[in-house]
């Protein structure tokens, strides 16, 4: 992964991208607790201050419980292609804003491989936060090329509902979020191999399926 902080400095251990200045997103710490401090203290050392961990399988509470700067909140669901519900939505918005009112504050939303319900949640910041839907999805896949925010449609459905969107704005956003997705095609499932692979290797960069390197 490309990650980097508000310097530009890129992340050495940390699968994680940034966004926006506020807004990072990305995968999970290492399974080795080693490494995971390492990327802890990386994040840490970069401004993050709020984690949002969107893995239903796991958690690091015991990690970020060591670190005094940072407010942790798990709220997992699975990655199965379930339709999300809006209290999601709601849950992890209403924790982001109170997050981000803070100035200074830098927010990550992640998962395990930061592919689907990390970039997800990150979308459903920046629809809080007023972006254009199709901003929005282009700032995350331009910050990081393996994001497929396979929860992104789920995330639109609440955030026009809360708008009390009427049939025509709904329809031609869909419409715009369609088009997006066939102009910007990603092979999920060989970016999901190579994100496993170098997992289990302990590599911090992996590869698309399309055989673009992504963080050499």
């Amino acid at each position: 992964m490309h990650g980097t902080h508000e310097t530009g400095t890129p992340l050495r251990w940390a699968d994680v991208d940034t966004v926006t200045d506020g807004l990072l997103v990305g995968g999970g710490l290492d399974r080795d607790e080693v490494r995971a401090l390492a990327q802890a203290d990386e994040l840490a050392a970069a401004g993050v201050t709020h984690v949002l961990d969107a893995r239903a399988e796991a958690g690091d509470a015991d990690v970020w419980g060591a670190f005094a700067g940072v407010t942790y909140r798990w709220d997992g669901i699975e990655d199965a292609g379930q339709v999300v519900g809006h209290d999601w939505f709601d849950a992890v918005t209403a924790f982001a804003r109170a997050a981000l009112a803070v100035p200074g504050a830098r927010l990550l939303t992640h998962c395990h491989l930061g592919v689907n319900r990390g970039p997800s949640a990150g979308f459903a910041v920046l629809l809080d936060q007023g972006w254009d839907p199709v901003d929005a999805l282009g700032a995350i896949r331009g910050a990081r090329p393996v994001a497929a925010v396979a929860y992104a449609e789920d995330a639109l459905d609440w955030h026009l509902a809360r708008r009390g969107a009427g049939w025509f704005e709904r329809r031609r956003t869909r419409a715009r979020v369609e088009e997006w997705r066939r102009d910007h095609p990603l092979d999920v499932p060989g970016v999901v191999r190579s994100g496993f692979a170098a997992r289990e290797a302990g590599e911090r960069g992996w590869s698309l399926g399309t055989g673009l390197a992504v963080g050499a």
